[in-house]
């Protein structure tokens, strides 16, 4: 009984795992919660549920990837601007 959605659940799963390498408060506390999070959802057998969860999950992809860049872009700025002009 092979589900047709679970090569998407294993995408996000390795992407979010990628993105979880940079997270500011650790890998490993990333991996524990992500590993939680998915297990919590591993009964879930409605494809649309599924979809549901894929969608949340690549929004929180979004967000993390979002997270990054505004780090980026203040450590950017912080090397080439002044903090207080004057």
């Amino acid at each position: 009984m092979a589900n047709p959605l679970r090569g998407e659940v294993v995408k996000l799963y390795k992407n979010l795992l990628y993105l979880g390498r940079e997270y500011p408060k650790g890998e490993i506390y990333f991996k524990e919660r992500l590993k939680k999070a998915f297990m919590k959802n591993k009964d879930v057998t409605d494809p649309e549920k599924i979809k549901e969860l894929i969608a949340r999950g690549e929004f929180v992809v979004k967000e993390i990837e979002a997270l990054y860049y505004l780090r980026k872009y203040r450590a950017m700025k912080q090397r080439y601007y002044e903090d207080d002009p004057k």
